[in-house]
């Protein structure tokens, strides 16, 4: 089993920045794929980002590129997604997941494990 805790969310003004963290426990993470997702008030869960399991590959939803960067560190057994130029369409909260084929995926029933959510709001 791998538990997944993001941290790092908040209150952010538009246009300001945030790094989220996602620290995985109960067993490494070097050979899973992860990804971001979120889900607004009202709406269905999106794809936000993802990582390969080596880092070498990544993907973002077209609303984020550009503006979003995921990382990992393996050594670490942590992911991140840095968050620049935020929008007030960005607030959400944030999922971290993990599937174990180590790729890159999008879709979200892909994703065998889930953390629990850190909310991010961007005031205008």
């Amino acid at each position: 089993q791998v538990q997944l805790v993001e941290s790092g969310g908040g209150l952010v003004q538009a246009g300001g920045s945030l790094r989220l963290s996602c620290a995985a426990s109960g067993r490494t993470i070097s050979n899973y794929g992860m990804g971001w997702f979120r889900q607004a008030p009202g709406k269905e869960r999106e794809f936000v980002a993802a990582i390969s399991w080596s880092g070498g590959r990544t993907a973002y939803a077209d609303s984020v590129k550009g503006r979003f960067t995921i990382s990992r560190d393996n050594a670490k057994n942590a992911v991140y997604l840095q968050m620049n130029s935020l929008k007030p369409e960005d607030t959400a909260v944030y999922y971290c997941a993990a599937h174990l084929s180590g790729l890159v995926v999008v879709g979200p029933l892909d994703y065998s494990y889930w953390g629990q959510g850190t909310q991010v709001t961007v005031c205008s």
